[in-house]
């Protein structure tokens, strides 16, 4: 574990450091579009132009996040894994995070959910809607506040939840 931990830090710094001395507004946007709003309009924009799959992509998200948002909560106090930003000495991230605890990355949880749903219903912009999922999760690296294994595990619940979405309404 030691190791892991080590592996984990060292990958962080490096990407990290990247972003010294240079503007990061463009990292900040990017993290910003997975807030939540654009799943949000991207949901009932399906839902009310798209007849096919709008409807069945919506009933789909609303289930996956009533069932991650939940998980994801329980997950972080369960591990109540300090955000690198509280831990370093001498360090500052780009961005004041929005809750306490690191692992998983919520963002990237709720990117990859929606990646994976879209990803299903509409098979042609998967590789966009992965690596924008992907890009978010950098984000949150780029920015300080989560570890590259915050990152994974947010990714694994994302697409965990979203199948078993999947799985139950299907």
């Amino acid at each position: 574990m030691n190791l892991l931990t080590r592996t984990d830090t060292q990958l962080f710094y490096w990407l990290f450091n990247k972003t010294n001395n240079r503007n990061s507004s463009w990292i900040r946007f990017v993290s910003k579009t997975g807030d939540g709003y654009l799943y949000l309009f991207a949901g009932l924009t399906l839902f009310l132009f798209e007849p096919q799959h709008g409807a069945i992509f919506l009933y789909s998200a609303l289930l996956a996040y009533s069932l991650e948002l939940p998980l994801y909560v329980i997950l972080k106090k369960s591990f109540k894994r300090q955000r690198p930003c509280d831990l370093f000495i001498n360090f500052k991230a780009h961005i004041s995070p929005s809750d306490k605890f690191s692992l998983p990355s919520g963002h990237t949880a709720a990117a990859f959910l929606m990646a994976s749903l879209l990803a299903h219903y509409y098979p042609s912009i998967a590789l966009l809607v992965y690596a924008w999922a992907a890009i978010i999760g950098l984000s949150r690296i780029l920015l300080g506040v989560h570890y590259p294994s915050d990152i994974v595990v947010g990714a694994l619940l994302g697409k965990i939840i979203s199948l078993l979405s999947l799985l139950i309404l299907l």
